[in-house]
């Protein structure tokens, strides 16, 4: 690997100054062990991310009726950070190209120092709701961690290789969700709901950690320029928009479910913060596991496939959670949740796959072959997974939103499930109209059905 040590050395940092995982021998000689690399180093940090993301909806736990914040308050307090977790996904996304992916790695997991720190200052009765309100929206900065985090390591695998890669990323940096509320229930269990210091001083280490770690192992891609082009053509392309709105049922449903399980259940079924804390992680848990099967599933079915069946589930399962909230059925309505949650790690498996498979579809059309299409797939693609996973994040916003709206004014969450279904019911048709009705797939010739026949126009992606 004489070459890229070489180019390395002449500049400051781990840098890569060429890199085609397209190529099979390269990627057999030298990108597989790079990439991999990256890969775990980046779940590393991305996981932390999460959890600092997410911070809130274990804190809020810890926050009894001394603190004097009602259940709508606490729902507000999430659905800040999760608001400024999706702004901050945008400038993120381009801060890989401008500082590298190590680099910028190792910047964004040192801010996550600024959250958990505050917290640790704010977290006791009788600080005032805007100051819970500020440190909230500090934690916002974890959720900035995706953006990047996928962007980078779409750049560093081969598109054959994207699904399953981006699902690991994705799905390791998710399990933050439920590894952070795990922890919670530990402390509760052991120093009390009156001790949410402790869960912060787990985590300040942790963070230090994951930056060392991000500074000693991982490496910046010299052709991952900044390219603000890249950005407006995905910003005028009608792809982007479309696959932000699945990505909005995908992981907006994930992430808010993530932030108000805990509240659901304390608020809806009288659960106590301990019996609330022992069953919110499972949910998580599970969609986070299940991305890279849903991504894997992509790579071989189609991407569309899998996510059109996703959303055709998760309206069956957000039924299921209607009938029991109406019934008041714990023990369903914790079936019809997870289920949500398992669904929703599915599907957002499979639509991180679409993104790069669109557009290299897009280049197929373009009839560019070979590098040519493979730098246009990558350079729009680049700039679409950190654009639409900002969009789909405000998902989570949205769901947190009618979660507050629902219970403030009929005390129960039944409502805001039933506006979930239909949403679901959407998805689905937008899914199957958009990328699974019948035209002809833009792919080069060699790879036209042999009957010469129609077929779905994006089914492989």
């Amino acid at each position: 690997m004489p070459a890229l040590q070489t180019t390395a050395r002449r500049r400051r940092g781990r840098w890569i100054e060429e890199w085609d995982p397209e190529d099979e021998r390269f990627w057999a000689e030298r990108g597989e062990r790079i990439a991999h690399r990256n890969l775990w180093f980046s779940i590393l940090a991305e996981h932390i991310g999460f959890s600092v993301w997410t911070l809130w909806s274990v804190l809020v736990l810890f926050m009894g009726e001394e603190y004097g914040v009602d259940p709508a308050g606490m729902f507000f307090l999430v659905s800040v950070a999760t608001l400024v977790g999706a702004v901050v996904r945008v400038p993120y996304t381009f801060a890989v190209a401008r500082f590298g992916g190590r680099n910028w790695t190792v910047i964004s997991a040192s801010l996550l120092l600024l959250p958990t720190a505050a917290a640790w200052l704010v977290m006791e009765p009788g600080t005032s709701y805007t100051t819970f309100l500020l440190v909230a929206m500090l934690t916002g900065v974890g959720g900035g961690n995706f953006a990047s985090s996928m962007t980078n390591i779409n750049s560093f695998f081969p598109m054959r290789r994207k699904g399953w890669a981006l699902g690991l990323n994705a799905g390791g940096g998710n399990v933050g969700v439920p590894v952070i509320q795990l922890v919670a229930l530990l402390v509760i269990a052991v120093a009390g709901e009156g001790r949410p210091r402790v869960l912060l001083a787990v985590y300040a280490p942790l963070i230090v950690v994951a930056a060392a770690c991000a500074w000693r192992y991982m490496d910046n891609l010299a052709p991952v320029t900044n390219d603000t082009g890249a950005a407006r053509e995905s910003v005028a392309d009608g792809h982007t928009w479309i696959m932000s709105f699945l990505y909005i049922g995908t992981f907006g449903s994930f992430i808010g479910y993530s932030f108000a399980f805990g509240l659901v259940l304390q608020n809806q079924f009288d659960r106590t913060p301990l019996q609330a804390a022992s069953v919110t992680f499972l949910g998580p848990l599970l969609g986070s596991l299940i991305r890279p099967v849903g991504g894997a599933l992509a790579d071989r079915w189609g991407g569309a496939r899998i996510t059109l069946a996703t959303f055709a589930g998760m309206a069956a399962a957000a039924g299921i959670v209607v009938l029991a909230s109406v019934r008041e059925s714990l023990p369903v309505f914790l079936v019809g949740f997870i289920a949500l949650f398992v669904l929703s790690g599915l599907g957002n498996g499979s639509t991180y796959k679409m993104i790069p498979g669109i557009y290299a579809a897009k280049a197929a059309a373009k009839g560019l072959a070979g590098e040519e299409a493979a730098a246009y797939a990558r350079r729009l693609s680049g700039a679409g997974v950190g654009l639409i996973g900002a969009v789909g994040a405000l998902g989570g916003l949205g769901i947190n939103l009618a979660f507050r709206q629902s219970f403030e004014s009929a005390g129960t969450g039944t409502g805001a499930f039933v506006s979930f279904l239909g949403f679901y019911a959407v998805c689905s048709l937008v899914t199957w109209a958009v990328y699974l009705r019948g035209g002809r797939r833009p792919a080069p010739p060699a790879r036209q059905p042999r009957d010469g026949g129609r077929q779905p126009a994006y089914a492989g992606v």
